[in-house]
């Protein structure tokens, strides 16, 4: 079944990822575990990986003791942040459907898909990377 809002399994296994990492700072943690807890690829994830490499958010070390660890205090890092770095930037105006022209005279969604965008943007730029792990009970996926 298709989800109306949807996230990419990338940006996914970052937030979730960058958590698990966070977590357990300032111990390194390397993608096998990572991608064990995560029942994810340890390729796809090294890929993800790279993205917050680049971007300043994780280091990494090589070797049997290396993995990566956070560069960022936790509570600094929105999961806003995180969606642009794998997404790119988040447009939050024009035509929900990327039309730079409506056939219409006016839009049938009336502003309302843009005013539903901003307050998604508006969640996760105020969701924190250790808001993930403060509370260590497990959330039910319902």
């Amino acid at each position: 079944m298709n989800k109306l809002i949807n996230i990419s399994e990338g940006t996914s296994l970052a937030f979730h990822g960058l958590a698990l990492i966070a977590e357990g700072s300032p111990e390194r943690l390397n993608m096998k575990t990572v991608a064990e807890r995560l029942s994810a690829s340890e390729a796809h994830l090294a890929k993800v990986f790279q993205k917050l490499t680049r971007a300043g958010i994780v280091s990494s070390v090589r070797g049997p003791t290396g993995g990566f660890v956070i560069e960022k205090p936790a509570r600094e890092i929105t999961l806003l942040e995180i969606y642009e770095i794998l997404e790119g930037p988040v447009d939050q105006g024009g035509c929900p459907l990327g039309r730079e022209k409506c056939s219409f005279s006016r839009c049938m969604f009336e502003g309302k898909m843009n005013r539903i965008s901003r307050e998604i943007y508006d969640v996760l730029k105020n969701i924190r990377v250790s808001d993930f792990y403060q509370n260590h009970e497990p959330h039910s996926v319902n």
